[in-house]
């Protein structure tokens, strides 16, 4: 893997906002008459057909009419719990109606409305084994499953996806029905949100993080030895994720972090909270630059993780940038042969034996492609143990802005998209399965996860080209509505949701929107993301970490060949 393997991004993001539509809720049909009004006129009477009939005259004992009289209350009750009495008017008002209108049109009227009940009844009956077939799968799977439980998953999920792709047939089928009768008032008979009064579907649940069997290390720093972070790979998302992998590398070696400064890499402070990874630790664990020079200026041992294809994957105006903040340093060492285009696995044991040191000062060079206990590092949480949710995340500035922005323009339930464009074709094209789609396909794609996930509007992350976002917002459509893609506007003083950033000066920056976009999309309750973007991997992180990862969380037309690649020779 080379620098181009992992794709970073941050961009500004505005667009104007679409409105989305509420729908009213009503009670379910089982607790309402099933009854067909076809012909609004109360006036119109039926024929009335007379019949002579006569009644013999017997002569009764007066004692028969007092059995009568106490038989028939009984009778009457027997009757009424025996019929379904309203599906008897339903009846009576439907032959009525057909009695007195016996036009083509009428019956076909007629027919519509009839099939539209049946539907209902079956889409009730999709929802019961949904509900069902959620709680006995949770109760069972893992005494069924246990012996296969790869296979036993695979079958619940395309079971799940059978019933699914059954209920929105449904739902299409009802579409077909109604539309000659949207004219008319239907709401009793077809009012979509009536059978979800009861019933409700979690398509896109939260995932189960298994927090219990977390394996973590303790991070108890000496006082006087520290580890200063060389973060140089990529943008911002890089640097992130490089400064994640250094403080595992200072609990390891049980040093203090110190935080690079802004003038050699970028202004962490404004993006993330520094101070709270102290706080989670309850200890002194991790300090910035600007602290550090108070106590040091030397820096005693420069250890290069990365030997090729430049020692400590640094450079020399990387270093002159260090000596101009009056740091001195002697020369690079590597720890051991290691290309950052293969990187290959390591251990803690070999981080303690390569970086150990009794020096007060060591400095480790770029740490992005290093891969050491990957699957303990990529743990919700990460591998330290600490209090929090996370150690690295937003500053409470950006955190509390995006709260803001949803409640003003998404609410709870939206989906987020990052939408990785720039720069995107030829880095995709130059991979094995390229991860650059047609808008149309993507669309279809986006579409899907909607549907399933049942949102009502995305908010959008990208660095497109507006008549590339605008041709995607064209195609979003389901059920003949348009699904609104929502950006972040351009700053306007009648909206106060961004005030917290004017207030403290840092609206404008671009690390700082870059973060809150990040923020944004993990808050949200689906996300789909670029395949191959380390913004993506930064926001999928977080979802993890907070607890906001769903299971319909994905990259953008996961395990689809786009339909189109261009040529890849360059002219």
């Amino acid at each position: 893997m080379d620098r181009s393997d992992s794709s970073s991004d941050e961009s500004d993001d505005r667009q104007n906002l679409i409105e989305q539509n509420g729908t009213e809720r009503l009670p379910s049909p089982r607790t309402r008459s099933t009854t067909f009004d076809i012909d609004d006129d109360r006036h119109f009477r039926p024929p009335i057909h007379r019949f002579r009939f006569s009644i013999p005259k017997f002569a009764f004992h007066k004692r028969y009419y007092y059995l009568l009289a106490a038989a028939l209350p009984l009778c009457i009750i027997a009757i009424f719990f025996s019929v379904d009495i309203r599906s008897l008017f339903s009846s009576l008002n439907i032959s009525s109606t057909l009695g007195s209108s016996g036009s083509l049109s009428d019956r076909m009227r007629e027919s519509e409305l009839r099939a539209l009940y049946l539907l209902r009844q079956q889409q009730l009956d999709f929802f019961d084994i949904w509900n069902h077939s959620n709680s006995t799968f949770n109760s069972t799977a893992t005494n069924n499953l246990s012996s296969n439980s790869a296979s036993g998953d695979a079958f619940i999920e395309d079971l799940k996806s059978a019933i699914l792709k059954q209920i929105s047939l449904n739902k299409e089928i009802q579409n077909v029905l109604l539309s000659p009768h949207r004219s008319v008032n239907l709401s009793e008979v077809v009012d979509d949100a009536q059978t979800m009064g009861t019933f409700t579907i979690d398509r896109c649940g939260k995932i189960d993080q298994k927090l219990s069997g977390k394996r973590t290390i303790e991070w108890k720093p000496k006082s006087d030895k520290f580890l200063f972070a060389i973060c140089t790979s990529g943008q911002m998302s890089n640097h992130l994720i490089c400064l994640q992998k250094h403080m595992f590398f200072a609990a390891i070696l049980n040093r203090i972090l110190v935080i690079p400064s802004h003038k050699v890499d970028y202004q962490f402070s404004r993006v993330i909270d520094i101070e709270n990874i102290n706080t989670c630790l309850g200890r002194k664990v991790v300090i910035s630059f600007e602290e550090f020079s108070e106590i040091r200026k030397h820096i005693d041992r420069f250890i290069c993780y990365f030997s090729k294809p430049d020692p400590c994957y640094v450079d020399d105006e990387h270093i002159k940038k260090l000596k101009n903040l009056g740091i001195s340093m002697g020369k690079l060492e590597s720890a051991w042969n290691e290309d950052a285009k293969k990187p290959t696995g390591k251990t803690v044991s070999d981080i303690e034996s390569k970086f150990s040191s009794n020096d007060d000062v060591v400095a480790v060079g770029d740490i992005f492609f290093a891969n050491v206990e990957k699957e303990w590092v990529n743990q919700p949480g990460g591998p330290i143990a600490h209090k929090c949710q996370t150690l690295i995340e937003p500053s409470r500035l950006i955190k509390l802005t995006a709260q803001r922005f949803i409640q003003t323009f998404l609410g709870k339930n939206y989906m987020a998209f990052h939408f990785r464009r720039h720069g995107f074709l030829k880095f995709c094209n130059a991979k094995q399965s390229s991860c650059f789609y047609p808008i149309p396909q993507a669309a279809d794609c986006i579409i899907r996860v909607v549907e399933r996930a049942n949102v009502a509007v995305i908010y959008l992350s990208t660095d497109a080209a507006e008549s590339e976002y605008g041709l995607l917002q064209s195609l979003l459509v389901l059920n003949g509505k348009s699904i609104p893609l929502v950006r972040r506007p351009p700053r306007n003083s009648a909206e106060k949701w961004d005030a917290l950033l004017y207030r403290h000066g840092i609206e404008g920056d671009s690390q700082v929107e870059a973060m809150l976009d990040k923020t944004i999309c993990a808050m949200s309750s689906t996300f789909i993301g670029a395949s191959g973007s380390t913004f993506t991997e930064d926001i999928l992180r977080l979802r993890q970490d907070w607890g906001s990862a769903s299971v319909c969380d994905q990259y953008l037309c996961q395990g689809e060949e786009p339909n189109f690649i261009s040529d890849q020779n360059d002219v």
